[in-house]
This record gives C-alpha cells, sequence and structure tokens, in this order.
C-alpha cells in the first residue's frame, strides 16, 4: 500500500526550509516529510523516531542524500537530550503512521488480524498486558478519557466477562468483543475509540507530545519553525493550549498540567496564524486517513525557553508504570 505524508504541501509551506539550514523530523515513520524536506532545499533533516523498524528506509535516505541526513534512534520527547547542530526547524507529525497501521503484526488495526500489541517501540507493557491486567474502572476511564468512547463501562464489563474465559491475545479478538458488546451503527467501527484509548494508554502518547513540544522549544534558533500536525482533538487540545501559553495569550498550562499563575516570561513563540490549517478536500478525497488533520505552526522568540507545567498525570487514570508493576 502507498503511504501518504498527510499535508506535505502545507507542512513545506510552513517549514519555509532555506539552503544550509537544519530540520529535525521528530516523527520520522515512512521518511515521507524527511525526503520531501530534502527535496525542498539543500538543507540537513535528522530523523527521529522510536521505532526501530524504520531502519531500512532510513539508511535508504542516507544512502541517497549522504552527509545531508541522518536517523536517531529516540523518542522525540528527548530532542533536547541529544547531540544536535543548531535547529532551525522541527516537524511532528503526531499519532500512529501508516506504515504501522499496514503491518497486521505490530497489533494497532482491528481490520487485521495480528497480535494485540500497539507498541511504538519495543519495549513495556502491550494492549494486550492492559486488557489482562486493569481492572474495570481502569479500562473505563481509560476508554472515557482517551477515547471519548461513550459506553466505555460496557465495553469493559464485556472485556472482563471474556479474559475470564482465556486471554486476549489478537486484534480481532478484541474487536469482536467490543463490537459484540457495543453493537454496529453507522460506517465506524466499534472498536475504534477503544483501539486508539489503549494506543494512546500504551504509548504515552499525550505526555510524549507535551514533552516533546517543550523539547522543541528547548533546541530552536530564534526564527525556527515549529510544524505540528495532529490527528484528534485531544492532541490538538494540547498544541493549541502550548502555543497560546507560550505566546503570551494564556497564563494556563496544558491539559494534563494545572492553570498556573505566571508573570514575567516574555513569550517563547509567535503565532503567524491563530487557527489551523486543514488538508484539502483534494487530498481527503485520494488519501481518507487525512481527513481529521490539523496543522499548527508557531515561531520561536530569542526568549530564553519557560519552564515546563506540572505534567502530573491526571489521578483517576492508571499509569504504564502501575501495568508494568503487576506484569
Amino acid at each position: 500500500m502507498k503511504h501518504y505524508p498527510v499535508m506535505l504541501p502545507e507542512v513545506l509551506t510552513a517549514l519555509a526550509m532555506q539552503d544550509g539550514e537544519v530540520c529535525v523530523d521528530g516523527t520520522f515513520g515512512n521518511g515521507g516529510y524527511s525526503e520531501a524536506i530534502l527535496n525542498a532545499a539543500v538543507c540537513n533533516v535528522i530523523g527521529l523516531d522510536r521505532d526501530p523498524n524504520v531502519a531500512p528506509r532510513a539508511e535508504s535516505l542516507t544512502t541517497k542524500y549522504e552527509g545531508r541526513f541522518r536517523l536517531i534512534e529516540t523518542p522525540f520527547s528527548k530532542m533536547d537530550q541529544i547531540d544536535l547542530p543548531p535547529v532551525d526547524a522541527v516537524v511532528l507529525d503526531i499519532g500512529v503512521s501508516s506504515m504501522q497501521l499496514d503491518q497486521a503484526e505490530r497489533g494497532f488495526s482491528f481490520m487485521r488480524e495480528g497480535p494485540l500489541d500497539m507498541r511504538m517501540g519495543q519495549t513495556g507493557p502491550t494492549a494486550a498486558d492492559a486488557v489482562a491486567h486493569l481492572s474495570v474502572e481502569e479500562l473505563t476511564r481509560i476508554f472515557q478519557t482517551y477515547g471519548e468512547e461513550k459506553r466505555a463501562r460496557h465495553i469493559a464489563n464485556h472485556i472482563q466477562t471474556a479474559r475470564e474465559a482465556g486471554a486476549i491475545a489478537t486484534t480481532t479478538q478484541l474487536a469482536d468483543i467490543i463490537e459484540g458488546a457495543i453493537g454496529r451503527r453507522g460506517k465506524t467501527h466499534p472498536a475504534t475509540r477503544a483501539f486508539q484509548a489503549l494506543r494512546i494508554f500504551i504509548n504515552d502518547e499525550l505526555g510524549e507530545l507535551y514533552r516533546a513540544l517543550c523539547a522543541a522549544e528547548n533546541i530552536l534558533k530564534p526564527g525556527g519553525r515549529l510544524v505540528v500536525v495532529t490527528f484528534h482533538s485531544l492532541e490538538d487540545r494540547i498544541v493549541k493550549q502550548f502555543f497560546r501559553e507560550r505566546s503570551g495569550e494564556i497564563e494556563g498550562g496544558s491539559r494534563y498540567a494545572p492553570e498556573i499563575i505566571r508573570t514575567g516570561p516574555a513569550p517563547t513563540f509567535d503565532l503567524p496564524k491563530r487557527s489551523v490549517t486543514k488538508p484539502s478536500k483534494t487530498e481527503i478525497a485520494d488519501n481518507a486517513r487525512s481527513r481529521s488533520a490539523k496543522l499548527r505552526l508557531a515561531v520561536r522568540t530569542d526568549a530564553a525557553p519557560m519552564e515546563a507545567s506540572d505534567m502530573a498525570a491526571n489521578d483517576r487514570l492508571p499509569t504504564l508504570a502501575g501495568l508494568e508493576a503487576r506484569l
């Protein structure tokens, strides 16, 4: 299957790369953004990804663009903890990549039979561990918070009943349990929101996103561009609030940090456009996965980075560390 870099023309316009500049592609994936950026200017791109399966694609770009591309295997939230040259731009394409969705063995998609894994890296608990060891209350909170699933408790109850009869080990097993719990109405598969919620939980995606925004703030030069493409409301809410806070529009933290009263620090970002950019009708027609995409752009000022807000998670939600302790 062909892989589409979502909103590629809009991303390239926002990045506005010039010859000699350095861009960090924080979500390398299948390398669509990286290759397009390398073709747009005689610039350098540093790709980041925590998924070791992207290595073959990265090696092909390293060979093709000798001296201008390299991959570093690391979560994008740690981009300020690695040795980088001065950075002119950072691009983040948030969420699971089409390459991961299309690989049944990764366990991201309920449309393909595969192990119930969902890890973007290869360490830590799996989605199968979550459905086996989390309580009904904990699963309910995950489905409600990360999937915005209205029938979360009903799904969690059915999972508990099913796991008493045997392990839930595959994607289609779980999808069938969810469909049996809430039925099928409309075009959207009933497992969509629950699968999204488990994936977000297993990969700590929202915490990683917030930490990545802070890390990008730390490494960008004055005038550096931060371009973020999100795919659902939880991600976009974090980016929107971070940009508003860092541009001085509000005094608060993120959705996962308490509101704080702050006076004094100068804005660390300017917002050339306050509203989001959305994909064209043509792109949506060609690639249905782009339909929910939103692009936001912020430009780094010369102010010192702000301190990260308290990222203490919602006390009502389970944690990966808590799950791992039970295994």
